[in-house]
């Protein structure tokens, strides 16, 4: 009796090894569904962006008011009779300023040399459009 309860927990024991750790068993399946699960992700992600990029297309295709945004804020471009102002925060001037009396390092200037002369306004010499 004792002989047979062992061989039927054995034959037990080899129907479930496929079940579990087998090549379609439920370890496999759960790492596929972990997969899958990481993969609907990336895919929502690249549907949100190629909405956008739909929408951006339709809109360049459409009308002229989105080709000129993108020329102004990429390229820089300005339109023919208008000038172009830059206006500098001062609380951001002073941040890229290097501190008085701060000798560079490497340049050889020194700390009383004088500071370089301020380049012209852009509003006086007006940007070609295109």
């Amino acid at each position: 009796m004792r002989l047979l309860t062992l061989i039927i927990a054995l034959l037990l024991v080899a129907i479930q090894y496929p079940l579990w750790l087998g090549k379609g068993g439920w370890m496999r399946t759960w790492e596929l569904e972990r997969l899958l699960a990481a993969q609907h992700e990336v895919n929502a992600k690249l549907e949100t962006r190629n909405i956008a990029l739909d929408a951006e297309v339709r809109d360049l295709k459409s009308g002229t008011d989105a080709i000129e945004e993108r020329a102004r804020f990429e390229l820089g471009m300005i339109r023919e009779g208008e000038a172009f102002v830059q206006i500098v925060d001062a609380s951001s001037a002073n941040a890229q300023a290097p501190a008085p009396g701060a000798a560079a390092t490497g340049s050889g200037a020194t700390a009383n040399a004088p500071a370089p002369a301020a380049r012209p306004a852009a509003a006086s010499q007006p940007r070609p459009s295109r």
